[in-house]
């Protein structure tokens, strides 16, 4: 069965909910530019996967793959470092951190899918 829709990739779904987890946890914060950096990190992620679905070929589609795994690194580092400034306790950065290999291995396996 071919998917027809990114909304019915698993890795999107993921990716979708770790941006809501983002969004929760750092509303608050206070440091506007670390907040605004990881919440568009946190929602690149999902809405690269979108956009390369919508390309017109797969080398399109897979170039949008790549991007969203640098989101996701992106967002990796700098959940390390929001445990490192105590904006996010130990179990928290856990948590999101184990959600962002997670999605890692899924972008992985997904553009070696398509070679």
């Amino acid at each position: 069965m071919t998917i027809q829709r990114f909304e019915d990739l698993v890795v999107w779904q993921k990716a979708q909910d770790l941006a809501v987890l983002v969004y929760q946890n750092f509303t608050d914060s206070k440091d506007f530019g670390f907040r605004d950096q990881i919440t568009r990190a946190s929602v690149s992620i999902s809405n690269n996967i979108a956009e390369g679905f919508e390309r017109s070929s797969n080398s399109d589609f897979k170039r949008f793959l790549y991007f969203s795994l640098a989101s996701n690194s992106e967002l990796r580092s700098m959940l390390y470092l929001a445990k490192r400034l105590n904006y996010i306790d130990s179990d928290l950065a856990l948590k999101l951190i184990n959600e962002t290999n997670e999605i890692s291995k899924m972008l992985y396996s997904f553009i070696k899918s398509m070679k």
